[in-house]
Parts: structure tokens; sequence; C-alpha cells
């Protein structure tokens, strides 16, 4: 476990899995084999495997003060229909376990917030009990995005099929009928400088977390950057991205605007060292770890 903080927010990463995903050239179909090479060349260790394929984190990161505990992203989620995804289908993890070595049971969460609606960022949101679905968080309140949940909403209502739709159902709905679903602004201001930004392109409504206190900041970006690749090489979408351009557009933006001014990123997928700086460098952007 290993945590950061910024300002008055004391904030702790909480990792469900962590394996490789996919190779990289799958997973970032522009990936040359000249730039693949530059990446096993000059990341550090651990990001990469010898073979080329992404290393990742699934995690979820827990903020709190002495006001309230807030639980960003919830993972993948235990007992799930992930047929499409078949190293992520009805998983058993000790995830609950490990939050609660970060000491919070669920029912001290008083917020969840979530950056964007995939099925590998709301699995937790709720736990099979007695056959049902329920909200993993009894006494939280659900925070998404409007743009977010308008889409999804749509996308479930008219029977498309895809896995964030079978998310949507086991996972955000459930939520909603028990009245814990609390659909905000895109540029919601939630508590004192923990303010949501629209960042679209990975998801229609993707939104990312910035967190200012006592003049430090921090930004938990989602997916808007899932992997160091896309520091050493911002154009690089994923295969994963709705809208690969305006992803990429949106990706460039937030690095080139958190480059070289001490912000903390809090991205969802780097393994260990997850916590880091942007520095720019003669090609591209390099991630400096500071916990």
């Amino acid at each position: 476990m290993s945590g950061v903080k910024i300002g008055k927010y004391a904030i702790e990463k909480v990792v469900e899995l962590e394996r490789p995903f996919a190779h990289a050239q799958v997973f970032f179909p522009d990936l040359t084999d000249d730039m693949l090479a530059i990446c096993q060349r000059e990341l550090p260790p651990g990001r990469l495997t010898e073979d080329g394929f992404v290393n990742m984190s699934y995690h979820a990161f827990v903020v709190r003060t002495d006001r309230f505990t807030m639980l960003i992203d919830t993972c993948c989620g235990n007992h799930k229909n992930r047929a499409a995804r078949p190293g992520f289908h009805q998983l058993d993890t000790k995830f609950i376990c490990e939050l609660a070595k970060a000491g919070v049971t669920p029912e001290q969460v008083d917020y969840v917030m979530c950056t964007h609606l995939h099925w590998d960022h709301v699995g937790w949101n709720t736990k099979l009990l007695d056959g049902r679905w329920v909200p993993t968080f009894p006494n939280a309140k659900y925070i998404v995005s409007r743009t977010e949940y308008e889409y999804w909403d749509a996308a479930y209502r008219r029977g498309d099929s895809s896995v964030h739709c079978t998310s949507f159902e086991d996972s955000i709905l459930p939520v909603k009928k028990a009245e814990q679903i609390v659909v905000v602004e895109d540029d919601h201001e939630f508590n004192d400088g923990i303010v949501l930004e629209p960042c679209f392109g990975h998801s229609p409504g993707h939104v990312v977390i910035n967190i200012a206190s006592e003049g430090a900041r921090g930004v938990v970006t989602g997916d808007v950057i899932h992997h160091p690749i896309q520091l050493r090489f911002p154009t690089m979408s994923t295969q994963a991205d709705t809208d690969r351009d305006l992803a990429r557009r949106t990706r460039t933006a937030l690095i080139e605007k958190h480059a070289d001014t001490g912000t903390v990123l809090l991205p969802a997928h780097f393994r260990t060292p997850t916590f880091g700086t942007i520095r720019g460098a003669k090609e591209g952007f390099e991630y400096v770890p500071v916990a």
C-alpha cells in the first residue's frame, strides 16, 4: 500500500489486481516497432514485460480528511459476469480486505467518486448478497458526471451489447435503485478543493478529479492516461478509447497542463510507483515518482 499527502488530504492506493494486460502494440494500435523499442529501453523496469506486454494495476484511491472518507473508482468487482473479458470474469479478489488494511470498512465510506463508468472502474460499486446486487458502500453517495451517466443509461435502454452496459446493469442501476447515485454536472465542485473537469474521449463523459489544498495539487486522471508509454508518446490512444482522436487531444492537453508544475498524478492503472509528477524531456515527457 502506498500513499501521498496533498495538503489536508491523505490519499492511499488500494490494489485489487496487478497483471500484464495486452501486448503494447495491440493496446496502442499506432505504436510502431521503433517506438516500442524506445519504451523498452527508456521506461523504468516493470512498466513493460520483456515480451512487450503492458503491466497494469487495477486499484482505487482512498481520500481522507477529518470530515469524510472518499473512494475514487472501484476496480473490477467480484462475481461479475465479464465473459467478454475472460481474464476478469467471475473474479474472487481480496479487495475489501485490502481496503480494511487501509483502515476503511465499507460502512465508513461517505462518497464514491466515478471518473467514468467502464466495467473496471465501477465493479465494487456493488456486491452480490442473497442473489441480488446491492451497494457495497451502504452509507455512501455515489457521485457520477451527467454526460457519462446519461450516455450509458441511454445505451443500456437501447439494449446495446457491450461489457460496459453489462456493468451498468450490475454495478450502477442497483445503486440508483437504492437512491445513492448523485448525478452532477461535468465541472462540479464537490468540496473544498475537489473539482471535476471534463476530459472526454476515452469515454463519452470521462472526468478527471482535481484536488487542491494548502498550495499542493493533484489530479486523479482515470483513463485519460493508461500507461507511461503515453507520456513518452502522448499521441498514443488505446483500443479502449471511444473516440481516439478526441482522447488524443484531451490527453495531450492534460499532460501539457500539468508538466513541470509539481502536480501529483494519481493514475488509474500505473503499477507501483504509482504517484508521480510529469517532467518535460528532450523527447516527450517522463514520469517522476513521488511515492
